[in-house]
């Protein structure tokens, strides 16, 4: 007999029309571990283990947690070990974050697909390696098998563990109790709404009712049908059909620190309550039917420890979500306490188990497995003693940095080079020399500016970017990197590319990468030592090192399974910077640094440009603080351009894309386009110059890759991710743009308008929840914060709303490790990221190219700073092409959309049009 064997009935589910689908019901209920007088044991693939065959006592609120709760204080576990089902969302790791923080200790996560039942009976009961279960959000349907995988049947049948269900979760657990799934009235994605709720314990210390302070964040399309709940679920909480935007006027914005810590004395008891808590109250006749007009927010189980919560806990603007977490392991603490004596229960978890899983599923952070395994006993030893020196130090926090401190990285197949900087500083130097214009011209202009980069802090006002680097092909250890992605015109796309290297003696070196670029430039930067006292005076984080690009393409090597579309462009270029100058746009000072090996005695690229700077006279060339007056930009068809869609394709692709939203496919898809235009011959140094002044931006760049035939002029004024020495990383994602006014008034107007747009703040919300998401696969529990939110930036030609999430690196993390857990960017794919990318592939009709993905450095050391690829000319083989697009959320209208698409494409393409 298999452990929690079970007859497999083919059920046609009565509640969800036009479905069908396969759920395994077990005959007797199985747990293992506390051996009653009627059980008996049976074999799980050779294993003995112990089942039950009777039901376990119910856990209702109001059955031992009421009046027993009352007479005995609780005694709380040090920690609280969770198993984290991911349904390949994008906020899944938010989750993680707040349950680190709560627990003690990260929950092991793994994804839908990846156990087999098997392996999810042995974790959870033969091994007892947790104590609750969290489903997380995810795109789709429960009613859908490949949406929901594993997750139903551990909610059918493990009926004595606590579940937590969250949105996609949530509706799992309605409907494997036989709940109807069906269409909200309208989607809901990035809004708030107030919620009431009866009291229930995952309710404690919360208010309710309207003007409470408990607004929540919710993304769904789909909803249980609260008409038909059946008998054993019990509502928990509900809201009205109104919904609110994060800042709904100038002087009621929501005070996000209030909302996040906001706790107020619980007035609930621990049998249900149909009153109000603190707020004004919804009436609500029967704990188990709702009124007309109001969407169910919570559910219980009756006679199981399984909650469902279709809004989002985590999210950065609901407020009181880290509380219901907290309520949640005491729900757990309470309930394992009930049923075993503490001693007898505290021996029993497995906890050496629970820290192998935790290391394993950290190496696996930056893949998507469809099958997986956990690690074996014998390679878990070096963790093992970790974790019990921190419990001995009752210190269960550092528990997944103790243990991830173990790991080493993985030895690089490039011998280990020891490299020295040497550097010189000139004070004040940039304006007597005419600025960072002059300098480039100067010293790198010759031939083209063949091989040569600039990553051009041209606008810097309000302290936005304070650097610029410059350089060309000077130094021995200078070399171009060019990699292509091999073909993927199959399904069976293993993965792996051509990457050809070049020096500067013209030599040329082929290789395959079978693990992709990500890999090898993992490695590259793995090779190298240092002495931190050669860079520790520097005001700046690039000392030397990678410096180009990586197309959207890429995204195959972090998570995507395919490319729908080759691109025509390498899917990633980089240049090693060895001779570089660093212009400081603050105090005005310029460097100049050269990096080579230990052995290197002289370098004379320091003298010589140490000459070169001191004789350049200052020229009557507009400074960089100066901008040329603001001028009129066109349309790009008026310019020459030709979309790659029609005006009526664009607009059926957005309804296409609102299609999917309401069908619960995706939260928000950034559907983009390209704009193409024969130039021939163009002085492509030219243009950028013309198009820095006419859009300043401080994330703006030029790489000239001569060899290839292609020139980037980039005007972009978003961070995608930047890590600093201080192992702090930083994301600015923007998500909102609007025209700039013609008059001051009409300026400023236009400016209240996009701070206040429901839409906007629904678009900048989903995409700094998945931006908290990325960094905190990478970044130690608790870290992720958002010191900025929604503030609005003005350039030269529009206002774009922007936000600021950082968080604090793990230390067994890398550069390039950060960079694969984020990339590309969740503002030019949506939420959820993977589930919109497939989607978007589907929709355009042409890779994305460079655009859309990423310009900067990976310094020798380990920082790194790149952009995201917007507002951006890429000139190949005598084609000029812009890329632009915007975020579908449920409140787009197609027309808007596409008008927004061209709005984006003004700035790069006038400069086009105007320098020819």
């Amino acid at each position: 007999m298999a452990l929690c064997s079970s007859t497999s009935l083919e059920l046609k589910n009565p509640f969800i029309e036009g479905t069908k689908g396969k759920i395994a019901t077990s005959k007797s209920f199985l747990r293992v571990g506390y051996v009653a007088k009627n059980e008996k044991s049976c074999c799980c693939n050779g294993r003995k283990v112990a089942v039950s065959s009777h039901l376990m006592p119910g856990h209702l609120e109001g059955s031992f947690m009421g009046k027993k709760r009352l007479e005995e204080p609780s005694q709380k576990m040090d920690f609280v070990r969770t198993l984290l089902i991911d349904n390949y969302d994008s906020y899944t790791y938010n989750i993680y974050q707040e349950l680190s923080v709560v627990n003690g200790v990260p929950p092991v996560v793994i994804q839908n697909d990846e156990w087999t039942w098997e392996d999810a009976c042995h974790y959870l009961y033969e091994k007892r390696a947790f104590d609750n279960i969290v489903i997380s959000p995810g795109p789709g349907s429960p009613t859908c098998a490949a949406d929901i995988g594993i997750c139903l049947r551990l909610l059918l049948e493990c009926r004595d563990i606590p579940i937590l269900g969250v949105c996609l979760g949530h509706q799992a657990l309605g409907y494997v109790n036989g709940a109807r799934i069906v269409h909200a009235s309208e989607p809901v994605h990035g809004r708030l709404s107030e919620i009431e709720h009866n009291g229930s314990r995952l309710f404690d210390n919360i208010p309710s009712g309207r003007k409470s302070g408990f607004k929540v964040v919710r993304y769904h399309s789909l909803i249980i049908d609260s008409e038909a709940l059946p008998k054993e679920l019990i509502p928990t909480a509900w809201t009205s059909s109104s919904t609110h935007s994060f800042l709904e006027s100038p002087n009621s914005g929501l005070n996000l620190d209030a909302c996040k810590n906001q706790i107020r004395p619980s007035t609930s008891s621990d049998t249900f309550s149909t009153g109000s808590h603190n707020g004004a109250s919804w009436s609500f006749s029967h704990p188990g039917r709702m009124q007309g007009g109001k969407v169910l927010m919570g559910i219980m189980h009756s006679t199981r420890p399984h909650y469902g919560l279709q809004f989002h806990p985590e999210s950065i603007a609901t407020c009181h979500g880290r509380q219901i977490f907290e309520n949640f392991r005491e729900i757990t603490e309470d309930y394992w306490q009930r049923l075993r004596p503490r001693s007898t229960f505290i021996n029993e978890r497995n906890v050496h188990y629970t820290a192998c899983m935790q290391v394993h599923v950290a190496s696996q952070l930056f893949r998507v497995p469809r099958i997986g395994s956990l690690v074996h006993k014998e390679d878990a030893q070096p963790f093992k003693e970790a974790f019990r020196r921190s419990q001995l130090l009752g210190n269960a926090n550092v528990n997944c940095l103790s243990i991830s401190s173990a790991l080493k990285f993985p030895e690089s197949s490039i011998n280990v080079r020891h490299l020295k900087l040497k550097w010189r500083k000139f004070d004040k130097l940039a304006a007597r020399v005419g600025g960072a214009r002059n300098i480039f011209n100067e010293l790198f202009g010759v031939c083209k500016a063949e091989n040569t980069f600039w990553l051009d802090s041209s606008s810097v006002e309000k302290k936005r970017a304070r650097f610029s680097f410059m350089g060309g092909k000077d130094g021995p250890l200078w070399r171009q990197m060019t990699f292509r992605l091999s073909d993927q015109s199959d399904m069976d796309f293993k993965g792996g590319g051509y990457l050809s290297i070049k020096d500067t003696q013209g030599s040329t070196e082929s290789m395959f990468l079978e693990k992709g670029f990500l890999d090898f430039l993992n490695q590259e930067l793995l090779s190298f030592t240092y002495d931190e006292e050669d860079f520790e005076e520097l005001p700046f984080d690039f000392h030397g090192g990678y410096i180009g690009y990586f197309g959207y393409s890429l995204k195959v090597e972090c998570g995507m399974l395919s490319n729908r579309h080759k691109s025509t462009t390498p899917d990633a270029c980089f240049f090693f910077a060895d001779n570089f100058v660093v212009i400081d746009h603050l105090n005005d000072n310029v460097y100049i640094l050269s990096l080579h090996e230990e052995s290197t005695t002289s370098i004379p690229w320091l003298d010589d440009t140490e000459n070169k700077l001191l004789c350049l006279e200052a020229s009557t060339t507009r400074k960089l603080g100066e901008q040329a007056s603001p001028t009129a930009t066109v349309s790009p068809y008026k310019a020459g351009f030709l979309g790659e869609k029609s005006r009526e394709q664009y607009i059926k692709d957005v309804s296409k894309c609102l299609e999917y939203i309401k069908d619960g496919e995706s939260y928000e898809l950034c559907l983009t386009s390209q704009m193409r235009k024969t130039v021939g011959e163009i002085d492509s140094l030219g243009l950028y110059l013309h198009l820095r002044e006419k859009n300043p931006a401080p994330y703006a760049a030029w790489l000239n890759f001569s060899n290839e035939d292609l020139c980037i002029c980039c005007s972009s004024p978003e961070r995608f991710l930047c890590l600093d020495r201080n192992g702090i990383l930083e994301a600015k994602p923007i998500k909102g743009t609007i025209a700039r006014g013609v008059t001051l008034e009409e300026d400023e107007e236009l400016k209240l308008k996009l701070q206040y747009s429901e839409k906007d703040q629904a678009e900048n919300l989903m995409i700094v929840d998945l931006l908290r998401n990325d960094l905190g696969r990478v970044c130690e529990p608790g870290s992720v914060h958002v010191p900025h939110l929604m503030e609005v930036e003005s350039y030269a030609t529009v206002h774009t709303m922007v936000s600021t999430i950082r968080g604090k690196k793990r230390s067994n993390v890398s550069a390039v490790d950060c960079v694969r857990a984020a990339f590309p960017g969740g503002s030019m794919t949506g939420a959820p990221k993977l589930r919109s990318m497939e989607l978007l592939d589907s929709l355009e009709s042409s890779s994305r190219g460079i655009y859309s993905g990423s310009i900067g450095f990976f310094s020798y050391n380990q920082t790194f700073d790149l952009n995201i690829v917007i507002r951006t000319i890429v000139i190949h083989d005598g084609e000029a092409s812009i890329g632009a697009g915007g975020a579908i959320v449920a409140l787009s209208n197609p027309e808007d959309e596409y008008d927004e698409m061209l709005l984006k494409t003004r700035a790069p393409a006038s400069a086009v049009i105007e320098f020819q």
